[in-house]
């Protein structure tokens, strides 16, 4: 009989109860952001710097894998792969989304710019973290990457939602989409979903997975979910040990180009509504009057960016 415990003690992974603890809680962070529109999962590996080893650990998923789950081989695949590292963090992701789906859903509805300047924040401050990386490779290849990922990061968040099938396949298709957007850092797999015309039916299946009809579309959207997850990763993985500099400019650019949509004060331009609900359809970026609340969604911005800031010192300062 073979021993979970000795393979997963062999797993590259957090050793003590503070990493445990602390890589949970990235998890449910990345959870909590994938559940707001404009905002991913991805942004927010890249921010607590561990990017990079969820691309690896998910890129340990791979056609062997799947053969020995298939053939009840369980010991052979987990020993391959990095389940030390997944489960705690994926634990802390699915905790988020399903504990915190209606929390999200409030704040953004009821305190939209309070929420959208906490993440603006954090964003801009991770804008200044890969800076960084840029400035210690200024070369034109660098520079031109950052470019295209600006480019389009902006372009994406400014895309139209559209109107679309509720037919099985199509769920399938959103989840392999919103996984590819989410392990993105820039690119929201919600917002993404949104314009899909497919948020509020997935996020409602979240919320009431027990009504008729609501399981299948979970299990459907997961699967779709898993595909594009392992697939996405290996090209994500192939890049990055290849291609190092220019793919972290291009994600870096990815995170510029996403900032508009983030900015907490909008006004609507144009709204529609879509099966009985006000949807946004253009909105403009706007600068405030200075009042008491608009003083404090800055105050927000200024304390999640030097959080940031102080929490990437601690990490680097550690690694010394």
């Amino acid at each position: 009989m073979w021993k979970v415990k000795e393979i997963w003690n062999s797993n590259p992974g957090p050793n003590t109860k503070k990493e445990y603890a602390s890589l949970t809680a990235k998890g449910m962070m990345m959870g909590a952001a994938d559940l707001v529109p404009g905002v991913s999962g991805g942004t927010i590996a890249y921010i607590t710097g561990i990017y990079e080893d969820l691309i690896d650990a998910i890129h340990s998923i791979d056609h062997e894998v799947l053969k020995n789950v298939l053939t009840l081989n369980f010991k052979a695949a987990l020993s391959k792969i990095n389940f030390r590292f997944l489960v705690p963090l994926f634990g802390g992701i699915l905790f988020s989304i399903f504990a915190f789906a209606r929390l999200m859903h409030y704040l953004i509805i009821y305190h939209p710019e309070p929420t959208w300047g906490v993440f603006f924040g954090l964003i801009l401050g991770s804008i200044f973290i890969l800076a960084k990386e840029v400035k210690e490779h200024p070369t034109f290849s660098t520079f031109f990457w950052v470019l295209i990922g600006t480019l389009v990061g902006y372009g994406v968040v400014n895309l139209i939602p559209v109107s679309t099938p509720n037919d099985l396949w199509f769920i399938f298709l959103c989840g392999i989409i919103g996984i590819t957007a989410m392990i993105l850092p820039g690119l929201s797999g919600s917002f993404l979903l949104l314009i899909l015309g497919k948020y509020e039916y997935v996020t409602n299946a979240v919320k009431n997975p027990f009504i008729e009809g609501n399981l299948i579309i979970l299990l459907v959207f997961t699967l779709g979910t898993v595909t594009g997850l392992i697939s996405f990763s290996k090209v994500l993985h192939y890049f990055l040990k290849r291609f190092h500099y220019p793919t972290r400019a291009l994600l870096t650019g990815l995170l510029i180009g996403s900032l508009p949509k983030i900015w907490p004060f909008k006004t609507v331009i144009e709204s529609r509504v879509i099966r009985g609900k006000v949807n946004v359809i253009q909105d403009m970026n706007i600068w405030p009057g200075i009042d008491s609340q608009a003083l404090f969604v800055f105050a927000l911005m200024l304390i999640s960016l030097v959080a940031i800031l102080v929490l990437e010192r601690k990490a680097n300062g550690k690694k010394a």
